[in-house]
């Protein structure tokens, strides 16, 4: 089974976004309930939000961790600078825009993997289905199927993407 996917891997705790070991580090677990937001890979979250709060979310990766350095420019298109690494999206009540950062991990994420769980994220909140991503199984699976994902063409990951989300069902 595969247990990475860019930034997302899964870890004792559960399918983490960002790099719970290092020290002073960021990191998203994905829970049942919702997203935690926890520095240091504490057991106490700095912030909760549930699942049902979100009317959209995304992710942004940085492919490398030099891009994430602050005072890099953003670019378009690109992820990078302070914001290179972090989730955001919409919530409701109230309705307002939400971002929060993680670590990136020693390691770079390949493009690939960084383009489908965009498009995973993507796919998710279009289908107001994002609570599958606090189901652990249903990561797991597809995790497995996207991770074998190696093309860097748009339209065969989004493609991909949707047959998985299809095929494990929203």
């Amino acid at each position: 089974m595969a247990q990475l996917l860019g930034p997302l891997e899964l870890t004792q705790d559960g399918w983490v976004i960002g790099d719970p070991t290092r020290t002073g580090g960021l990191c998203v677990l994905l829970t049942p309930e919702g997203l935690e937001h926890r520095r240091d890979g504490a057991a106490e979250p700095q912030l909760t939000v549930p699942w049902a709060r979100f009317m959209e979310l995304h992710v942004q990766a940085a492919f490398r961790k030099w891009q994430t350095t602050p005072g890099l420019p953003a670019r378009p298109g690109a992820d990078m600078g302070r914001d290179g690494c972090s989730l955001y999206g919409l919530v409701r009540h109230p309705y307002e825009p939400w971002r929060v950062r993680y670590t990136h991990h020693q390691r770079g994420y390949k493009g690939s993997h960084v383009m489908v769980l965009k498009f995973l994220f993507a796919q998710l909140s279009e289908a107001k289905a994002l609570d599958r991503l606090g189901d652990r199984e249903w990561v797991s699976a597809a995790v497995a199927q996207l991770s074998n994902h190696t093309s860097w063409n748009g339209s065969r990951a989004r493609q991909l993407v949707e047959t998985t989300i299809r095929s494990l069902g929203t």
